[in-house]
């Protein structure tokens, strides 16, 4: 993944979790404030608007009942309830008006202001029912009839229909006011609210993208030297400004980072000192240790001639010799490829030739059995692969006996060698241990023959091939190693590797051994 798009996949990321919540968060909050908001208001406003526009008109009704309705004759013909209803519905525009009596019991006579617009089918049945029942009469209720309203839908207009009777054996009268434009009213003010509350909710979200933005801007500064940081950019630090939260985490950040740079640094001289301690202590012991290997190589020569008692003193001390003598260089191997000095002399190398060689100078051709073409060209540093095969070769002769089979093939640009033995194997709790320096598979056994280097070291040489090494027990019994190279470690290895042939007489100073 290119860096860009891993930064716009964090952007991404970013959008989707925490600005995203901040967002949402602040819309629910404005929209749940700004609907109760409207909802109340609308509903203040509704029942004001209803309540002084019913309270008018009930009171003008009732006054006009009491002016013009009990003005009737005891026994009012038709005509006059048609007048009276006319007359009173002229007195309050907007009104319609219908009023009822009996002519005979059972014969009742209705005269209306309107005919087209009220009539006595509109008026609801409980209302009828309300306004002819008879009231007791009590200290707390004076009148035997009173006045009484509902709101209900004519044609589907609303409408307050109220309704009463003249006390005395006067007529009844209705009364049926148009809502019309008071919903009209309300409809306008619930678009108003309606517009209002969207609004809210818009400007919430911008709100809240700004302080999200103002939030999460530090945050992503501070992932970001994190970043860094984790990246070894020990002196990464952040801008601080201001006296919140997030300064204080910044100038936290910051102490962190400063003392982390401190003691890595501090780290790395002690890793440093420690590296040309080995490297020094290598290089001085090497000249002595030229001398008593010469030595100890005359007095083995002249072993047999010695005095039974000191022969088997001598072979110690030439065995002992020989393995401070490798541990030395090996010790100067690993310094050089902890210190990056470790290079490739690259040459075209026929395998099966290689290995080969490998065996026959340690005189192993009888232990070991070959599985390799001629003729398979590769291009690596032959002396890190002689290296490699002789360690891998030899602990598999030492910890699983003879025979050893050593197979040789390529898998698409890879070179893969793979070393098998048909010993015990390799113990579970050993496996992911055997390439690490200096462990041994038994603490009992701190002086076996090795010296716990040499597979570090084959590891470390296939890794600057751009290489790698595996191990594993098989199904059948024994314990088997992989080599994987790149068939050409000139063009993956980056230029790491120095192009310089090995006749041409320069060679890095390397002196590693199996």
């Amino acid at each position: 993944m290119t860096a860009s798009a891993e930064r716009t996949l964090r952007a991404g990321l970013r959008w989707t979790s925490l600005r995203l919540r901040l967002v949402v968060v602040f819309a629910l909050v404005a929209l749940t404030a700004a609907a109760s908001a409207s909802a109340i208001a609308y509903w203040l406003n509704r029942e004001a608007v209803l309540t002084r526009t019913q309270d008018t008109a009930l009171d003008d009704f009732r006054r006009q009942m009491q002016d013009t309705a009990a003005a009737l004759p005891t026994s009012p013909t038709k005509d006059d309830l048609q007048r009276a209803a006319a007359q009173m519905a002229s007195n309050s525009p907007g009104y319609s008006v219908l009023l009822e009596d009996e002519r005979d019991r059972g014969k009742p006579i209705v005269g209306y202001s309107d005919l087209d617009t009220f009539t006595r089918a509109d008026v609801p049945g409980p209302l009828q029912r309300q306004v002819g029942r008879k009231q007791p009469l009590t200290s707390s209720n004076k009148d035997e009839y009173h006045l009484f309203w509902q709101r209900t839908s004519i044609a589907g207009t609303p409408y307050l229909v109220a309704g009463a009777r003249v006390i005395g054996g006067g007529p009844t009268g209705y009364m049926a006011k148009s809502l019309d434009q008071e919903r009209q009213d309300l409809n306008s003010l619930a678009w108003s609210l309606g517009i209002a509350t969207t609004l809210a909710l818009i400007g919430s979200a911008l709100l809240a993208q700004a302080a999200a933005t103002t939030v999460l801007r530090p945050v992503q500064r501070l992932g970001d030297a994190a970043r860094k940081l984790g990246e070894g950019k020990l002196d990464t630090r952040l801008a601080v400004s201001g006296t919140d939260e997030l300064a204080d985490l910044s100038r936290t950040f910051n102490r962190t980072a400063s003392s982390l740079e401190k003691k890595v640094a501090d780290m790395s001289a002690r890793e440093e000192s420690s590296r040309r301690f080995v490297a020094d202590m290598s290089h001085e012991l090497r000249t002595p240790l030229t001398a008593i290997t010469a030595v100890a190589e005359v007095l083995e020569d002249e072993a047999d001639s010695l005095d039974p008692m000191i022969a088997p003193a001598v072979h110690l001390v030439v065995s002992e010799t020989r393995r401070l003598n490798d541990l030395v260089e090996n010790l100067m191997e690993v310094t050089r490829f902890d210190a990056g000095t470790a290079r490739l002399v690259l040459d075209d190398v026929d395998v099966a030739d290689q290995v080969t060689a490998c065996i026959d100078a340690r005189a192993w051709l009888d232990a070991v059995d070959l599985d390799a073409e001629r003729g398979m060209m590769v291009r690596l540093d032959p002396r890190r692969l002689d290296v490699i095969l002789a360690n891998l070769i030899g602990n598999a002769l030492k910890h699983g006996g003879s025979p050893v089979g050593v197979a040789v093939r390529t898998e698409g640009e890879e070179l893969v060698i793979e070393v098998r033995d048909h010993g015990p194997g390799i113990p579970e709790d050993v496996l992911p241990h055997v390439f690490d320096r200096f462990y041994k598979a038994s603490a009992s056994r701190p002086r076996s023959e090795g010296s716990g280097l040499g597979l570090s070291i084959a590891m470390e040489n296939a890794h600057i091939h751009g290489g790698d090494i595996t191990a594993a027990n098989s199904p059948d019994g024994g314990a088997v190693f992989v080599l994987r190279l790149p068939r050409d470690a000139e063009r993956l290895t980056d230029g790491e590797a120095d192009h310089r042939r090995p006749d041409s007489g320069t060679r890095d100073e390397d002196g590693g051994s199996a």
